[in-house]
């Protein structure tokens, strides 16, 4: 198994040159936000290991919501944000990136401070890759080569029902896999099995799979003892707290509907503030980390929680913790994501999101705060930020539909299957 991979590389974009920046940037798209594979300057498609990417410049508009809190914002600066999810390591997929398109790297580049020069670029961009807090991957393990190898069998196997005449189940899984057998030999399908899990990642994956908990038992006595004060506390700041989530402007909305919807999976790019205080900068960092102890060790099978139509998300702390980024690639239009969420784990978002300037007010947490509804999705959208360059290596399909080719293929590869079974498999196809 090759286990998924990160990255995001923020860099500080030079004052005055934001708008030559969008320019050079939308040459790399065949729609709005949308990019052309081969494009010249950065060819994603050529990379065989590339799930999603985009590139998005971080210009916050709800700054000024710290002062609801008593807080002066400082002046931050815009970023370039360009991040990705990948197999493999992340710092190996920003060395092929150079490999192949040094120079249209650079020319994106030349517009942030320090720009690099073709002798330093890997190490500028390393240098400049964030950690991600937590991550979710849809199902850890299935590359992009699995997911080219899985349609094009679901799609061999369904032309080639059609065309087989009425038999019994039985009868009519032994032609489709002798069928498979001989195009195998032919070369015209590839189903190649999974690689070896990388020994060093399964070790890191069972240490942090073993540290969590044990941090936590550590602590338990210490929470049990502080909890009285730690409640008292987070009531009277929630008490407090302010509530901003007016209409969102129609302007913003507009722009940001020019790249939405334009093939069945959409990318969402949100950036905020952290409520200030040592309390909530601390129990944001907590409750992020779970959320990926959570995606890494339970919620790596299709799922998070009980919703299904995310393919990655990530949770990244930029400018040392005052502000949090989510980014995620989704199935289906921005509302129906985000009514899923509320009717299926609003709890969830209230943890994590509830820490953000403006958030819904909630109470202990978990209550109120995303379940009204309305006043969740403006907060959204005030936050939201338009994607300037977005790729996807499987256009047209959808999580569900990766998770149905890989019943096809499971279904092929079983060793004996019942009737039922089978007509269920069939029906797949």
């Amino acid at each position: 198994m090759i286990p998924p991979g990160h990255f995001m590389v923020l860099a500080e974009v030079l004052p005055g040159r934001e708008q030559a920046l969008r320019g050079v940037l939308a040459q790399m798209n065949s729609g709005p936000g949308q990019a052309d594979p081969a494009n010249r300057l950065l060819p994603f498609g050529r990379f065989d290991t590339l799930h999603f990417a985009r590139f998005v410049i971080l210009d916050d508009a709800t700054q000024g919501d710290l002062h609801a809190h008593g807080v002066n914002p400082v002046s931050l600066p815009t970023y370039l944000a360009f991040l990705g999810d990948c197999d493999g390591p992340g710092e190996r997929q920003l060395d092929e990136f150079v490999r192949v398109a040094q120079g249209g790297l650079l020319e994106v580049f030349a517009h942030c401070v320090g720009a690099p020069d073709g002798a330093n670029l890997a190490a500028w961009l390393h240098a400049r890759d964030l950690p991600v807090a937590a991550a979710y991957a849809n199902w850890i393990g299935r590359t992009v080569r699995r997911v080219r190898e899985e349609r094009a069998l679901a799609e061999a196997l369904a032309s080639r029902a059609r065309q087989l005449a009425p038999a019994s189940p039985q009868a009519l899984r032994a032609q489709l896999v002798e069928f498979v057998a001989a195009e195998r030999r032919q070369g015209r399908l590839q189903v190649a099995a999974d690689p070896p899990t990388p020994a060093a990642w399964w070790w890191r994956n069972l240490a942090h799979a073993i540290a969590i908990p044990l941090i936590g038992l550590v602590a338990l006595p210490f929470l049990v003892v502080l909890s009285p004060f730690l409640a008292w506390h987070l009531r009277k700041l929630e008490r407090a707290d302010a509530e901003i989530a007016p209409a969102p402007d129609p302007g913003h909305v507009a722009e940001l509907a020019t790249f939405e919807d334009r093939c069945v999976t959409n990318a969402f790019t949100a950036l905020g503030s952290v409520k200030p205080g040592r309390f909530r900068g601390t129990l944001v960092v907590v409750l992020v980390a779970l959320l990926d102890y959570a995606a890494r060790h339970v919620y790596g099978r299709g799922h998070l929680t009980r919703v299904q139509t995310i393919h990655f998300a990530r949770w990244v702390f930029i400018d040392g913790g005052q502000r949090l980024l989510f980014a995620s690639n989704y199935d289906g239009i921005l509302e129906s994501y985000m009514d899923d969420f509320i009717n299926k784990v609003a709890w969830g978002l209230n943890l994590v999101f509830s820490n953000g300037v403006g958030y819904p007010r909630t109470r202990w947490l978990v209550q109120g705060g995303a379940r009204n509804s309305q006043a969740f999705k403006n907060y959204l959208r005030r936050h939201q930020v338009a994607n300037s360059v977005w790729y996807k290596a499987n256009a047209g399909l959808s999580a569900m539909d990766l998770a149905r080719h890989g019943r096809i293929r499971e279904g092929l590869e079983r060793a004996a299957m019942t009737d039922d079974e089978i007509e269920d498999w069939l029906r797949s196809m």
